[in-house]
């Protein structure tokens, strides 16, 4: 096999020496909230990829199978890349994505969808929210940390995809529409509130949030503002299925 070089795409990049780290890993908390971050996030993209394997199987046409095949390919090649950045940290990603593992397949779990148009409104409203919370936290990071969370985030075109088979599907049937609007306004509570249990119950990411010397963090209206913001998106996104929040 022929190796590639390391500014080749795809390439394996070695373990970054402590000297060539921002100085913010030098604060141990720091570094620990970022693995941390990082460690949900890989878990997050892990699950999306086989959750979107899962409901690719529940498509009614083979071109819908296909597109959710390929969103999946890309959650799957974001994994790769927040793990390769966890390894450049000196963590090792399993052990990183480990305390998630639990309460991540809990919450799906409790929001299986029970058809396909309900998987694609969980794929663009349950992720997207929980991706502009990710993004919010990410503002407190280092940039090249900021810049892989913020790329592993990325739409890869798939909002379009989701708002055109949903609306379709309401101007087929519009009794569709007050279903998935439940579905929605569920998966709404049910992110926030995992959201929250992720920042409370990892104390490097609460202290990063808090902030600490030479660290900005958020008081709480910040916060408040924070989860204004969330709520905001989530209506945004749900009025563009054509539902209401």
């Amino acid at each position: 096999m022929t190796e590639l070089p390391l500014d080749t795409p795809g390439a394996p990049r070695p373990t970054l020496a402590a000297g060539d780290l921002p100085v913010a890993f030098s604060d141990p908390v720091y570094l620990a909230a970022v693995v941390d971050l990082l460690g949900a996030i890989a878990y997050g993209e892990m699950s999306a990829f086989d959750r979107l394997s899962e409901d690719a199987k529940m498509a009614p046409e083979l071109a819908d199978k296909v597109e959710l095949a390929r969103m999946a390919c890309t959650e799957f090649a974001h994994f790769e890349g927040l793990s390769q950045r966890l390894t450049e940290l000196g963590a090792q990603p399993f052990e990183a994505m480990a305390p998630f593992q639990v309460p991540f397949d809990a919450f799906h779990a409790r929001t299986a969808p029970s058809d396909w148009l309900e998987g694609l409104v969980k794929a663009y409203v349950g992720d997207g929210l929980a991706g502009d919370f990710y993004r919010e936290i990410a503002t407190f990071l280092d940039s090249d940390t900021r810049t892989i969370i913020v790329e592993s985030l990325s739409d890869a075109g798939q909002s379009r995809f989701v708002v055109d088979r949903v609306r379709a599907a309401i101007a087929k049937d519009p009794r569709v529409g007050g279903r998935l609007a439940l579905w929605g306004r569920r998966l709404m509570g049910e992110a926030l509130s995992q959201a929250q249990r992720v920042a409370a119950e990892r104390d490097a990411l609460t202290a990063l949030l808090a902030g600490g010397v030479d660290r900005p963090g958020m008081d709480l209206a910040a916060i408040g503002r924070l989860f204004t913001r969330l709520t905001e998106n989530h209506s945004q996104r749900m009025e563009s299925l054509g539902l209401s929040a």
